[in-house]
Formats: C-alpha cells, structure tokens, sequence
C-alpha cells in the first residue's frame, strides 16, 4: 500500500516496508536543489542530449 504525501504518522512509528516505500517516493520527486540539474535532466527527456551534455559539464567539479 503506497503512502501518501499527506501521511501524518511520526517516522519512528512506521514499519521497515513503510519507510521503504517511503523512501522510493521521496527519490521518484525530483527535489535538486540546482535548477541546472533539473534542466539537465528535461533536456534529456526532451532528446536534446547534446546540450544536456553541455550543461552537465558546467556542473562538473572544478578540482
């Protein structure tokens, strides 16, 4: 059974399958904090991969 985003149980009460569940859901929303890598990831989406390429390696580390 999922859980809904609503869900207003304490943490500690759920069981391990609910916080798994919980879990996935939280990585199926796409929270980035950079809107770069949001936009990296709809241009990809939208098959544009070369210029999410590009934007990727702004992205990269500089060390």
């Amino acid at each position: 059974m999922p859980l809904s985003p609503m869900d207003e149980r304490s943490s500690f009460s759920l069981n391990t399958d609910e916080l798994r569940q919980r879990f996935e859901l939280a990585l199926s929303l796409e929270c980035d904090l950079d809107p770069m890598i949001l936009r990296a990831r709809q241009l990809r989406r939208q098959g544009s991969s070369p210029q999410a390429r590009c934007l990727e390696q702004e992205l990269l580390p500089l060390f």
